[in-house]
């Protein structure tokens, strides 16, 4: 990346949103600022898992601030990712519609095992290299992340849903700190963490770190009160914990060290940590200075593993877990990535959205058939909720809804689609799979000579076909699929002209 390119990575967490701007020099990403609010929003669903209209202000007025100091920023420059609040938000799209404008830039949110990955990402680059095995753990407002991993690359990674917040709202609700909330908050941590023990189990790693958040907190407290900086210990723990029972609420807590955006969560925190601690046997946790938006930084300066080879490689995944068809979705992603390319001048995007665009669009379609193992009807109704409710590393959850809706839509009626009809890049997008699954009906490479596809999306939603003479001849089922995909297209606000056939 050329020297002096500035970039910025938002981070929207349960307890707090970050933002970290600088620049890069010889490969080297420096600081020049740091922004941190806390929002709370983990504190901010309701029963029914919907935010607050006050935990969506609290966090619109945020990033409406952070979008001013981004102005001017280039698009491909700045990434904003979301956590656990709200992949459980089931309101989420209302506050992420509002938050991205206030931004001015688009936030994914990303799944339990990508936030693990991206953390891994950052602690490993903020150490100095070694052939460790590595245990990171990171525990937010309502998720805690434990990675297993070597050098720069993670090798387990998991998410749980257990964090500071949730913690201290269920178990420290009255803010009254007591021996037994304690018990009950740790065992209770226990409970959802215990698939943990074998797949952690202390034989698998050499070092334990910690990363920001909760670590990051108690570590500060233990240092000013005496403790050794750069870990945090069995004892250090057993200490804090006497001292909050001592003071009995958490506003009567006097430590030096201790922030007070912390103070009311600091008990759920606590206790989630002691529970890992005795879980997974760990004596000390050393802290470490990279965490999440560490590891989005060194995704935007490419400085780890291609981001697009991990979405590759995820793709692969999936079409080994279920059995798919290697060869065909390949012959069905090559026809499909044809054919757009030939609306692409249309579509007036960067060129580098268009690159993004096709991508997606051939992953899709090596995933077309993911869901044919289960039923050969309604393969791609089971294909969508697969992508819907997968875990794959290197996509943002609405990046996998968004697969999941060309997989769902690559076939049958058009209606049953919930989208926006009036995306012309979707449109498009979903026309060229739908048209190369038709084309490639018999399984072997189709003749695409003279073969020609346009849009006219600007004007009147029109795409238009055009075959070469006797091509329906020579290919009548093909031609036939064809003009059934013509009136497919009819109860759409889109129309589809075939001409030739």
């Amino acid at each position: 990346m050329q020297d002096g390119t500035r970039l910025a990575a938002v981070d929207l967490g349960s307890n707090s949103f970050r933002l970290e701007i600088g620049h890069v020099e010889h490969d080297q990403f420096y600081r020049t600022e740091y922004l941190k609010e806390t929002v709370r929003q983990g504190s901010g669903l309701d029963d029914e898992r919907n935010l607050t209209p006050d935990a969506m202000q609290r966090g619109w007025d945020c990033l409406a601030r952070f979008g001013e100091r981004l102005a001017g920023f280039d698009s491909t420059a700045v990434c904003a990712v979301a956590t656990q609040t709200l992949r459980e938000a089931r309101n989420r799209d209302e506050f992420l519609h509002r938050a991205s404008e206030a931004l001015g830039f688009p936030i994914d949110v990303i799944s339990g095992r990508e936030e693990a990955r991206l953390i891994y990402q950052g602690v490993a680059h903020s150490l100095p290299p070694s052939d460790e095995r590595r245990l990171v753990v990171d525990i937010g407002g309502r998720s805690t992340e434990l990675i297993l991993g070597k050098g720069w690359k993670p090798k387990l990674m998991e998410s749980y849903r257990v964090g500071s917040i949730a913690w201290s709202a269920r178990y420290f609700g009255d803010s009254q700190f007591t021996r037994h909330a304690f018990q009950m908050a740790e065992i209770a941590a226990k409970a959802v963490l215990d698939e943990a023990l074998n797949a952690y189990r202390r034989d698998t790693w050499d070092v334990a770190y910690g990363s920001a958040g909760t670590v990051g907190a108690i570590g500060d407290i233990l240092v000013a009160a005496g403790w050794p900086a750069s870990s945090v210990d069995r004892e250090g723990l057993d200490w804090l914990q006497d001292k909050l029972i001592s003071a009995k609420s958490a506003d009567r807590v006097r430590l030096a060290g201790l922030k007070d955006d912390r103070r009311s969560i600091i008990g759920g925190g606590l206790s989630v940590l002691r529970a890992v601690f005795d879980l997974l046997q760990i004596d000390r946790m050393h802290l470490a200075t990279g965490g999440l938006r560490h590891g989005v930084l060194l995704n935007l300066m490419g400085n780890t593993p291609d981001q697009t080879d991990v979405r590759e490689r995820s793709v692969q995944r999936l079409e080994s877990k279920f059995g798919t068809d290697a060869v065909h979705g390949l012959r069905v992603a090559n026809v499909a990535l044809q054919l757009f390319a030939q609306l692409q001048p249309t579509l007036k995007s960067a060129n580098s959205k268009d690159e993004r665009l096709a991508r997606k669009l051939g992953w899709a379609a090596q995933l077309h058939e993911i869901g044919s193992r289960i039923s050969h009807s309604d393969y791609h109704k089971h294909g969508a909720y697969i992508l819907d409710n997968s875990d794959a590393l290197g996509f943002s959850l609405p990046e996998l809804h968004r697969l999941s809706l060309l997989v769902l839509g690559h076939r049958g009626k058009l209606r049953k689609l919930d989208v926006d009809f009036e995306d012309a890049e979707f449109m498009a997008q979903l026309l060229a799979l739908r048209l190369a699954v038709i084309l490639c009906h018999a399984r072997r490479d189709p003749d695409l000579d003279g073969l020609q596809l346009a849009c006219s999306a600007s004007k009147d939603k029109t795409f238009a076909i055009t075959c070469r003479d006797a091509w329906d001849q020579s290919y009548p089922q093909s031609a036939h699929l064809l003009r059934e995909e013509v009136l497919a297209w009819q109860k759409t606000p889109w129309s589809v002209l075939l001409t030739g056939c």
